[in-house]
């Protein structure tokens, strides 16, 4: 048993700072400790919820489908702000992760995906950002690509589909040509487990 088994928290207030498309709250609070000495401490927090990633592989043509797109906070950081990434996207409410996953899919890359494997979840920023992603893993084939992909026009994404080997893609992450959290994640799953992007 850790010693934070029995730290307390008690929430004294919870703010919000501004609401959009995501929610920014001040948390006002007690960190209790075992001995019931305690700190009264306010952090920020950048509320995101719950959304999902997944790696597309087509066996056959040994490919991994990604896309590219800009990043506003990318850009703001002085680095190249198309990135590529894994399809990826927030879970609207009544959704669940796996149908999330392929609705972002079907959206970003034009792939069907019917069965979609569940392989891990992770807090992306857990100091500052309440979103957990749901990682996933699908294989792909040419038969699968039903739609052109791409984004969606209402929400004004600009998305370009990119195939690559999954060597070549692990290498842009070595080169820092792949440099999203997520996405390096993903690749280096596959790369722990090739038996299973074929099985």
């Amino acid at each position: 048993m850790s010693r934070f088994d029995k730290v307390r928290i008690a929430i004294l207030k919870d703010e919000t700072l501004w609401k959009g498309w995501s929610h920014f709250r001040r948390i006002v609070f007690d960190y209790i400790r075992p001995d019931d000495s305690k700190v009264k401490l306010t952090w920020e927090v950048f509320d995101r919820g719950e959304a999902v990633a997944i790696l597309l592989y087509d066996p056959q043509r040994r490919v991994v489908v990604m896309v590219r797109q800009f990043r506003i906070p990318v850009y703001l950081m002085g680095s190249h702000p198309f990135l590529l990434e894994v399809p990826a996207g927030s879970m609207e409410q009544g959704e669940d992760a796996a149908e999330t996953v392929c609705r972002e899919a079907m959206e970003e890359t034009g792939y069907r995906v019917d069965q979609p494997r569940h392989l891990f979840s992770a807090y992306t920023s857990p100091g500052a950002v309440t979103e957990k992603v749901h990682f996933y893993f699908a294989q792909i084939n040419a038969e699968q690509k039903v739609a052109d992909g791409g984004g969606l026009a209402e929400e004004h994404e600009d998305i370009e589909i990119v195939e690559v080997s999954l060597d070549a893609a692990l290498a842009m992450v070595g080169d820092g040509r792949i440099c999203d959290a997520k996405t390096i994640m993903l690749l280096q799953w596959a790369a722990l487990n090739p038996a299973a992007l074929s099985a």
